[in-house]
């Protein structure tokens, strides 16, 4: 007997709870109605507009005012140097910059970063690390230049000339 009156008690919580769901559903979707019929002035009518996706809850573009945003940290970060928009360089561009600046400092020997450094210095151009160790191991294939024993100093070769 017990069990049955449970039984009926959750049964009329479950019918009021229903019952509760279904008028405050009415409810919203009534102040929904009446909303969209407080639309702006002058607007179409909600049938004739086109249907908008439901995820974007974002005002139209043309309602919205826009705003810009500004870079963060432009203040304190450093300017980059950008990328000329002008025709790629040739073939062996970075070879021909990493030997004149070995010549230059003729009997010295240079480690990538000075070599890197001064490329930037004289031409104004900027070469990736990587590239200059490429061009290096262009140069040394040629004869041009050579490493210094078991450091990573390179130098340019004193006989390169006459041999080419």
């Amino acid at each position: 007997m017990a069990r049955t009156a449970l039984t009926q008690l959750q049964d009329q919580v479950e019918a009021v709870r229903r019952e509760a769901f279904a008028a405050g559903y009415a409810a919203a979707m009534q102040a929904i109605r009446e909303f969209v019929a407080k639309s702006a002035v002058g607007a179409e009518p909600m049938a004739v507009q086109p249907r908008r996706r439901m995820a974007s809850a974002a005002p139209p573009a043309a309602a919205a005012p826009a705003r810009q945003r500004q870079p963060r940290g432009t203040a304190t970060a450093p300017q980059r140097t950008r990328r000329s928009s002008g025709p790629r360089p040739q073939r062996g561009t970075n070879a021909r910059l990493v030997e004149e600046v070995l010549h230059a400092n003729a009997p010295r020997a240079l480690p990538p970063a000075e070599i890197r450094s001064a490329i930037q210095r004289d031409k104004g151009v900027e070469i990736a690390f990587t590239s200059i160790r490429h061009a290096l191991t262009q140069l040394e294939a040629r004869h041009v230049a050579e490493q210094v024993a078991d450091s990573k100093t390179w130098r340019y070769r004193a006989g390169a000339a006459a041999s080419d």
